[in-house]
């Protein structure tokens, strides 16, 4: 053995060196990720610096917290950045380092693995490589104590990783991590789309899915994702960003994905991972569509920029079209209020357009400033489709609504206004209802014509 540790090589640069502020900024990370139900076997998470793919990364992460039984060896593989590698290459060391301390290398789970003739020891491919050290910060602070088999991959088949997956691939005990960022130094739009396309081919468990400029970890993630298939493995995909989103400018960016990989859920196992309401955690399609909102409004109320959502990298639910309504309070009172009454678009890319609209664009507010942030309560009401109302007049329509229930849409030619369910609770006779939100639309107390056309709907309410 050439040496006893492996010393952070990127320490202070990718990341930080104080050992307080690295766990501070980790643990920052983690608060702000969304968590999604369910553990997972195997991650696929980037290796950029943590001011770029620090909140992406911890989107994968955060599911590992409290993990029962807990995970006790990290299988990390990882790109090789300065040195050409044939195969996987281990390192001769006992522990790899970081100013959070020690993390002790599986020694006999990497002798056992060299009989393999495509896995080499090699420390000239670890000494400087940042694909694998600035995952260690994460784990030590969601795992504690573990013991890490870490790999430096270079030219190797989806079959020759995978089999070396399959050796340590272990029971719950193990964890597989595989280090890899997406599109490289494209302009913002262009890396979206190839990210897109990167992603699709994860979620379908398709090696030869992956372009060569998809990924900088395509080689360790082809393994994978031929070991996921054969093992009848779930991809879900948690977190799809770019530096363009998280910090930096637009013209070349980096892109970063997180996704997740365990056996697929059944409904009881959904009900346990996600329950809802007082007992536990909202369903992780409310928890993203939260994200989304405060996401966007953080962002607008600080750059006035929108948050560019690209909807096929968010479960089915955020990619139904649906109509949200995003609601600002501050101090109990109304600081903006958009939405969609109709559903023409996906609903997380709805709620970012209207969030971002409430905020600085309600024509009766003035813009959300960065001060009054912390005080800002933010609701989000999707919307069920417009059920039109065959009534014949007024007397009918007041007859027919539910209060408490009905949202209502009143339209005449090009008017139209809407009150949501939740109106409800200030104006809780319908008459009053009615002719309040009649002078919304601009109409008169009594007018009412033969144009007149009555739709209700119901709302979901979360926030």
């Amino acid at each position: 053995m050439q040496q006893e540790r492996r010393a952070p090589a990127v320490a202070g640069t990718f990341y930080p060196a104080d050992p307080q502020v690295l766990e501070r900024t980790v643990r920052d990370h983690l608060a702000g990720a969304w968590r999604s139900g369910g553990r997972p076997k195997a991650i696929i998470a980037p290796h950029a610096g943590y001011v770029y793919s620090g909140p992406v990364a911890a989107t994968a992460y955060a599911t590992l917290e409290a993990c029962d039984p807990p995970v006790e060896r990290v299988v990390l593989l990882g790109p090789s950045h300065r040195r050409f590698v044939e195969g996987l290459a281990a390192p001769s060391v006992a522990f790899f380092t970081t100013p959070l301390g020690d993390v002790a290398i599986d020694r006999e789970a990497i002798e056992g693995i060299l009989a393999l003739p495509q896995v080499q020891v090699l420390d000239e491919a670890h000494v400087l490589e940042h694909s694998l050290e600035v995952h260690l910060p994460f784990l030590q602070v969601v795992l504690g104590d573990f013991s890490l088999v870490p790999f430096s991959v270079g030219r190797a088949s989806p079959q020759e990783v995978a089999e070396v997956l399959d050796r340590l691939w272990g029971g719950p005990e193990t964890l597989v991590v595989i280090s890899s960022d997406l599109s490289h130094y494209l302009d913002y739009e262009r890396a979206r789309r190839l990210d897109g396309d990167t992603t699709r081919a994860i979620e379908a468990l398709d090696p030869e899915g992956l372009h060569e400029e998809g990924a900088c970890g395509r080689v360790p993630i082809r393994g994978l994702l031929h070991t996921a298939r054969r093992r009848g493995l779930r991809c879900r995909t948690v977190d799809v960003r770019n530096s363009g989103d998280t910090r930096g400018g637009r013209d070349r960016v980096v892109g970063y994905g997180s996704y997740l990989f365990g056996e697929p859920e059944t409904d009881s196992d959904a009900r346990e991972a996600r329950p809802a309401g007082e007992a536990g955690e909202p369903p992780l399609r409310d928890r993203l569509v939260l994200d989304i909102a405060r996401r966007t409004l953080d962002q607008a109320v600080r750059t006035r920029k929108p948050l560019i959502i690209d909807p096929l990298v968010f479960p089915p639910e955020l990619r139904e079209w649906r109509a949200p309504f995003v609601t600002l309070k501050k101090g109990g009172a109304l600081r903006g209020c958009i939405g969609d009454t109709d559903a023409s678009r996906p609903l997380a890319v709805a709620i970012a357009d209207v969030t971002f609209r409430a905020a600085l664009a309600d024509p009766r507010f003035s813009p959300v400033t960065e001060e009054e942030l912390p005080e800002i309560e933010l609701h989000v009401s999707v919307l069920t489709p417009l059920e039109p109302m065959a009534v014949d007049g007024e007397e009918a329509l007041l007859a027919a609504l539910r209060p408490g229930v009905d949202g209502l849409v009143l339209r005449d030619g090009a008017s139209k206004a809407t009150f949501l369910p939740s109106v409800w609770e200030t104006l809780p006779e319908p008459r009053e209802f009615l002719r309040q939100l009649k002078r919304k639309a601009g109409w008169l107390p009594d007018h009412w014509s033969p144009t007149v056309r009555a739709f209700r709907y119901q709302a979901e309410s979360l926030g």
